[in-house]
Order: C-alpha cells, then sequence, then structure tokens
C-alpha cells in the first residue's frame, strides 16, 4: 500500500509531497525532494514500533539537511581528490567544497536538492529527474530513477538506475542513517555491528583513500565478527584520527561486478531486540560513526547530536576514478548504472 500526502513547499512555491509505503512489519517513508528516505518504522522484540532514521518532520528541513538524512547522493557520491575527474581523455570539474577536493557532488545543487517526479504502483514509489549535459560538473545527458520498495517481512529495497547519452561517472548512495532503538534514543555505542569486509580503503589527510586496500584483521577497523560500534571508536589510531572516528570505506567480499547481491551489513541492539542486515549489489559501504552529526529541532523537536546514529552508505570506493585498483564506476550508451541496496529488518 502506498499512501501520498503533503509535505510542504520549495523555496521556489513548488509542492513537495510525502509517500508512505507499507507493509507486513514495516512502514517507510520518502519524499519527492531528494528522493529522501525520511521515516522507517519497525516494530521490536515486544512488538513496539519506532521510527529508526533521524530526519525531518516537513520539507523545510530537508532544504538545509547539513547531515544528507535520508538523502539519495549523486551523480557522485562520497569524496573525489582535486574536484576533478578525467573521462575519455577530458577533465570535468566538481564544486571544490571540501578544501580543494568534492564530497557528495554539490552541497546546494545535487540529487538531494532537487524535486524529483514520482510515480506509484502497488508497494512502490519510482522517482525521476535529469540532468542535461555538463550540469553538476559530468558529461551526458543523463537520466536517473530511484525505486522505493516494501514487502512483508521487514524488507525495503532501493534500487537506484541511470542512463547517459555519453560515457559518465555515476556513483550514487542512500545516506541513511539508523538508530535501532529509535531514531531520539540517544547514542548508538553498544549496538553491535557486524561487516562482511575483509579489507578496507585507509584515508590519507582529507579522507582521501590512498590507494591501499588493508586488511582489517588486527586493526580497530575489525568488524568481521560483531562487535559494539564502540568498542575502538577511541582508539589511538592514526585512521581513526584523520576522521574523528570511524568514516571509512569498507570493501565487501566476494564482489565480482556480476550484480549479485551480497551480504554487507549486520547491526543489532540488545536493547530494543531490532536487528538489521543489508545486502547490496554494490562493491563497498562506508561506515560512519555520526562523528559530527549536530542537528537541533529536527524530527518530532529532537535535537541529534555527534554518535547518536549511524549511517552505512553503499557504493563504489570513493576517489575511484583516481585508483586503477578500485572497481570503477564508468557508464554510457549501452552500459547502465544500476544498483540495489535491501534493507531487513527484523527483531528477537
Amino acid at each position: 500500500m502506498v499512501g501520498k500526502s503533503h509535505f510542504g513547499s520549495t523555496r521556489d512555491g513548488r509542492e513537495v509531497s510525502l509517500y508512505t509505503l507499507v507493509a507486513k512489519g514495516i512502514e517507510v517513508r520518502v519524499t519527492d525532494f531528494g528522493a529522501c528516505t525520511v521515516g522507517i518504522l519497525v516494530p521490536d522484540a515486544r512488538g513496539v514500533v519506532a521510527d529508526v532514521i533521524p530526519g525531518f518532520d516537513s520539507a523545510d528541513g530537508y532544504l538545509d539537511n547539513p547531515s544528507f538524512f535520508g538523502a539519495t547522493v549523486g551523480p557522485s557520491c562520497n569524496r573525489i581528490a582535486g574536484a576533478a575527474i578525467e573521462i575519455d581523455g577530458v577533465t570535468w570539474h566538481l564544486a571544490a567544497n571540501e578544501g580543494t577536493n568534492n564530497l557528495h557532488t554539490d552541497i546546494d545543487h545535487g540529487l538531494h536538492k532537487r524535486l524529483w517526479d514520482a510515480e506509484t504502483t502497488e508497494g512502490s514509489v519510482t522517482m525521476h529527474t535529469h540532468l542535461s549535459d555538463g550540469e553538476l560538473g559530468l558529461p551526458g545527458e543523463r537520466d536517473f530513477s530511484a525505486r522505493f520498495e516494501v514487502v512483508d517481512g521487514g524488507i525495503f529495497r532501493l534500487t537506484y538506475h541511470a542512463s547517459s547519452d555519453r560515457t559518465t561517472f555515476v556513483n550514487m548512495t542512500d545516506h541513511l542513517y539508523l538508530n535501532l532503538r529509535g531514531h531520539d534514543s540517544g547514542l548508538i555505542l553498544d549496538q553491535l555491528l557486524t561487516l562482511h569486509a575483509h579489507r578496507f580503503t585507509p584515508v590519507a589527510k582529507g579522507s582521501i583513500p590512498t590507494g591501499e586496500l588493508r586488511e582489517v584483521t588486527g586493526t580497530p577497523f575489525d568488524f568481521t565478527v560483531g562487535k559494539a560500534i564502540g568498542t575502538d571508536l577511541e582508539d589511538d589510531c592514526e585512521q581513526l584520527g584523520l576522521t574523528g572516528g570511524f568514516d571509512h570505506n569498507f570493501c565487501i567480499d566476494g564482489y565480482t561486478g556480476d550484480g549479485s547481491l551480497l551480504n554487507a551489513a549486520h547491526v543489532s541492539d540488545p536493547v530494543s531486540g531490532r536487528m538489521l542486515d543489508v545486502s547490496t549489489t554494490q562493491p563497498g559501504i562506508q561506515f560512519y560513526a555520526g562523528n559530527y552529526v549536530g542537528d537541533a529541532h529536527a524530527k518530532d523537536g529532537v535535537d541529534y547530536g555527534p554518535r547518536s546514529s549511524f549511517a552505512l552508505e553503499t557504493q563504489f570506493f570513493p576517489d575511484t576514478p583516481h585508483h586503477d585498483g578500485f572497481p570503477q564506476a564508468f557508464f554510457g550508451p549501452g552500459h547502465d548504472y544500476e544498483a540495489t541496496t535491501i534493507y531487513s529488518f527484523s527483531a528477537r
């Protein structure tokens, strides 16, 4: 079942809508402004339902949204060194919005700040938007879609698709933050995280990957066996010091690029009993421990602080065009971009 309601207006007066998708064991709310996921309501072990993602009560909050809560980020998510990408011998320049580097394409004009067109079917909503050749610093007449779907059993499926008439760069993510105890329940430090990733991409200053694929064994980055998020968060480790805590890309085990869904992460909350499994067709997953979250008067009047939620952003690796050893994200005629991520909620 899909419902539609008024969610506010853009700054130029266009109506913003909220779509509510309901299936057994889950309710997901998404908005056509930024193709943002606004709420995910799931039961705990006792059947008590709570919203487990931070966000805002109306479109007004998403007009700024400095933490990218629930945002569809693209066409380039995460970081690009020097804010430049070479495609077919031509250098294309993105906004230098984090020092000399690029973060999430464009803070003010990226896909998360656009009003998308939406169409609904039974149990899903698909949103569409278009970028012209050269818009946001990348080539191609590009069409993007984001399909949100709920399935009985607590399953939320998100599929991104992009096509272009020229070779271009596409690396999208759903910047979904989570707190399995409830978006308003405080810190996430005792929630247990497993990452099906035996390697990660260490970074240099500016959070740009060095190009190394480093084994997690014997480091604070070893989440191959579940541990509390806060266990090694304050470890005296150069990598954690560079980013203020966990904010790194992990290389998902078993990725071959054939479009297969891979188990990427498992999270559980010892208090509520809620659990989450993440599977994806993408090669990487960025684990961000919410180190710098600070959004006041947000959803339900809550003030979100550091480490009140975490993000698991499925993606191609950050700065991948500059590292031949990383999976590449160039797409064009006859080679569309498509990525699926499935969030499966349960409780016990």
